[in-house]
């Protein structure tokens, strides 16, 4: 038995189908993030599985008992579990103290654990009116926390935070997991946050679950376009000009497309071993350089830790057998 089972769930408003058929399991104490564009149905899903929607088909099965949805209790959601949406409303013109005793239900010493970890302590005497975003979005989560949930879901946590509160959230979120113990399941647009925090990676699209897997294969092997777009620049080359590519590698030439990421290639010597490429423009990025070049006719994206370029110049690129993916 899982910690979260979610089988064949399907949602349709006014309609429409919302979700399809999303299946998938989450074991106690893993980091799972969802990924996909704006209507994909990421929302939909964590409010379903809190027991906020409900689905017209499928089941959630939370440590083995069903998740009762709205239309079968008078109070939606689950004792249990957690779900923080975006747009979180704090009472107005209140002390953080006053809006973290109505819901606490923690002694004393737990209560003042859970505000160190979500770094709020010295937040305690100020009205909400005068919090920054991230400020609130922590007390919200505290306030949230009060009940101890097993399972905690957050709808884009780090939406519209400058990269302060993001940093400070992202330390937060991982001591919830590693010092409460409680399961996170979030949902980011931002791939820096996915990839560097999640045990795996859920892929959704038009209300479809696409893909799932490790970081790495997402974002090495994604199943298409659409994935590969969600977590960075890539680099596509159409079937007729793949073999220009595949020929420094074991990989042969099929009739899909050709998937690179900019910095999967290598800038070398222009000699046999390497295809010739001229650059057309270059961008600096403080860690690294991008450079646009062409290479018969077919604009790539390569990215180099060098400032040797300038357009116009030709230079020589290769490629490992593990850089290339066909979608």
């Amino acid at each position: 038995m899982s910690f979260l089972d979610v089988s064949g769930i399907s949602v349709v408003e006014e309609g429409n189908v919302i979700l399809h058929d999303i299946t998938f399991s989450l074991k106690e104490h893993q980091k799972i993030a969802i990924a996909g564009e704006t209507g994909s149905g990421k929302s939909t899903l964590l409010q379903t599985i809190a027991g906020l929607v409900q689905p017209a088909s499928g089941q959630v099965l939370y440590q083995g008992k069903k998740v009762i949805g709205p239309h079968d209790k008078l109070v939606p959601g689950h004792a249990d579990i957690a779900y923080l949406s975006q747009h979180f409303e704090l009472p107005q013109f209140l002390r953080v103290e006053q809006v973290l005793s109505y819901t606490n239900t923690l002694s004393g010493e737990e209560a003042n654990t859970l505000y160190e970890i979500c770094r709020i302590s010295h937040l305690a005497k100020r009205k909400t009116n005068q919090l920054s975003g991230g400020e609130r979005q922590r007390i919200a989560l505290a306030r949230l926390l009060s009940s101890w949930p097993g399972l905690l879901l957050l709808d884009e946590p780090f939406s519209n935070l400058d990269m302060g509160h993001k940093s400070i959230l992202k330390a937060v979120i991982n001591d919830i997991s590693e010092e409460l113990g409680i399961t996170c399941l979030l949902i980011s647009h931002d791939p820096h946050d996915t990839l560097s925090w999640a045990d795996e990676i859920m892929v959704m699209q038009n209300g479809k679950l696409i893909q799932q897997g490790r970081p790495q294969q997402i974002y090495q092997q994604p199943v298409n376009e659409y994935a590969a777009s969600l977590f960075g620049k890539y680099n596509v080359i159409p079937p007729g000009k793949a073999g220009i590519f595949t020929q420094l590698t074991s990989k042969e030439t099929t009739s899909k497309s050709l998937l690179i990421r900019p910095e999967r290639f290598i800038v070398t010597r222009q000699d046999s071993s390497a295809i010739t490429g001229k650059v057309t423009t270059t961008h600096y990025f403080g860690s690294h350089y991008e450079l646009e070049i062409l290479v018969e006719e077919v604009p790539l994206t390569i990215r180099t830790g060098e400032n040797n370029y300038k357009p116009g110049d030709s230079i020589g690129i290769s490629v490992p057998d593990n850089a290339v993916w066909f979608v």
